[in-house]
């Protein structure tokens, strides 16, 4: 539950360690001009992990993820992952918590562990010169941890208090509606963090069987950056993983079908300026028609101040500061989502804006000025994405989870390049889809109305 950068200030090794990381990721960005060796390290025992070996600074960063996260959570106790995610770090093995963190802090150690939908994940980043021990905490935390009473209720007392400052925050107020919305009854719909009845349900043994049972080296993915060799990765991935169950326990998460399309939800707070989050089915990432998707939404709603809806709703108007559209695909369900924020006055006709702006992609989609700009900036900028040692290490992870193949640094330029201003348009006319918009908006809106009440929570 701390914050990393905390514990930088006052640290002559950890500012080190930030100004090397700077260094690191001014030269991997001017470089990239150049090929990305990825290389595939599997180690003695079998655990893989892929790696961008790099000696210019004296620095490592790990990237880790396991399949299966919050959708898995059990009924009643939804902010399980999210609670392991928090106190996982806090005492392994031999140590208790000030112990461990003592440890963290005094080798100038960065070790997080984060929960999402899909997949549990955890990074690591160290000085070469405290690479053994950082691996080695890093083992504890993962097949020994201590889950002691005390950190374990500072950190429930500390959740539930934060979920108790979102109840009233109108942008997670929508946000988390607009899921219960579409998703209804799927997993999809539930907070990741939980409910105050759901963190205060979870005991110590529930964090146990939940490192028991998710943890497993079939499920594992890893990438690694910086200052390490082949053969001395492959050494520390037994000795980190090594000891791991073989499989994780057997898990399935159903198909989500996104649902109530054209629906308008309303929930009145007393505030100056409505919040409106949006959104309808959309495309998972491993559809042959992704990346034109991608390129469309970028003319849309992506492109911040380039986009479609800004230069309407915001550049024309100045309706609102911000709106925006993103593709979210989740490995059992996809949506297309978009939101603003604008004065109560002026909600039904920001809204009418944007399903215009909807349409108008459906029906048209982008021009050949608007394709050719999209695809220079987003093959342009993505240089700028490697702009840190950790950010790679969690690129390698994710080129694994999506099955991208190790040569995807040299190939995601090109799939941008060749889409077609046909295939915009035909994937423009397929994916958008104005009358299946369902919309949540929470304050005080004019010209809006309601047509159905806003679905109830589950824990």
């Amino acid at each position: 539950m701390r914050s990393p950068s905390s514990r930088v200030l006052g640290n002559p090794v950890m500012a080190l360690l930030v100004a090397a990381t700077i260094a690191f990721s001014i030269v991997f960005s001017a470089v990239q001009a150049r090929a990305v060796e990825v290389q595939r390290v599997v180690s003695p025992g079998g655990i893989e992990a892929w790696l961008v070996e790099d000696h210019t600074n004296p620095i490592i960063a790990l990237e880790l993820s396991f399949l299966g996260g919050a959708a898995l959570d059990p009924q009643g106790k939804v902010g399980l992952a999210e609670m392991v995610s928090s106190s996982i770090d806090e005492g392994a093995g031999p140590l208790d918590s000030q112990a461990f963190q003592g440890e963290l802090d005094n080798l100038s150690i960065t070790l997080r562990f984060n929960a999402g939908l899909d997949s549990f994940s955890g990074s690591l980043e160290t000085l070469t010169e405290n690479r053994e021990r950082a691996f080695e905490l890093l083992r504890l935390a993962l097949t020994e941890p201590r889950f002691d009473e005390e950190p374990v209720e500072r950190i429930r007392s500390q959740i539930i208090a934060r979920l108790s400052r979102e109840s009233e925050d109108p942008n997670t107020i929508a946000s988390r509606t607009l899921r219960r919305l579409m998703f209804g009854e799927h997993p999809y719909a539930r907070p990741v963090n939980g409910t105050e009845a759901s963190i205060a349900a979870i005991t110590a043994d529930d964090l146990r069987g939940f490192v028991q049972q998710r943890f497993g080296r079939d499920r594992l993915f890893v990438g690694v950056v910086g200052d390490i060799t082949p053969a001395e990765l492959g050494k520390a991935l037994d000795e980190t993983f090594g000891t791991l169950p073989e499989k994780a326990a057997p898990f399935t998460v159903a198909e989500a079908q996104v649902g109530n399309p054209g629906a308008v939800v309303v929930i009145d707070k007393p505030i100056p300026q409505s919040v409106v989050a949006l959104g309808h089915q959309g495309i998972k990432r491993k559809d042959p028609d992704y990346y034109a998707a991608y390129v469309v939404n970028y003319v849309l709603g992506g492109g911040g101040f380039s986009s479609r809806l800004v230069e309407e709703v915001r550049e024309k108007r100045g309706l609102a500061y911000s709106v925006y559209a993103y593709l979210a695909p989740l490995d059992h369900g996809a949506i297309i989502a978009g939101g603003t924020a604008t004065q109560n006055a002026r909600v039904g006709e920001s809204l009418e804006l944007i399903r215009q702006e909807w349409a108008r992609m459906a029906a048209e989609g982008p021009t050949a000025e608007e394709l050719d700009d999209a695809k220079r900036y987003l093959t342009g900028s993505f240089p700028l994405r490697f702009n840190s040692s950790d950010n790679i290490a969690g690129m390698l992870v994710g080129m694994q989870m999506e099955d991208l193949g190790i040569d995807y640094f040299d190939k995601r330029n090109s799939y941008i390049e060749a889409v077609t201003l046909d295939d915009a348009r035909r994937v423009a006319k397929r994916i958008y889809r104005p009358d299946a918009l369902s919309v949540v908006v929470v304050g005080a809106p004019e010209g809006i109305t309601a047509t159905q009440d806003a679905p109830s929570g589950g824990s």
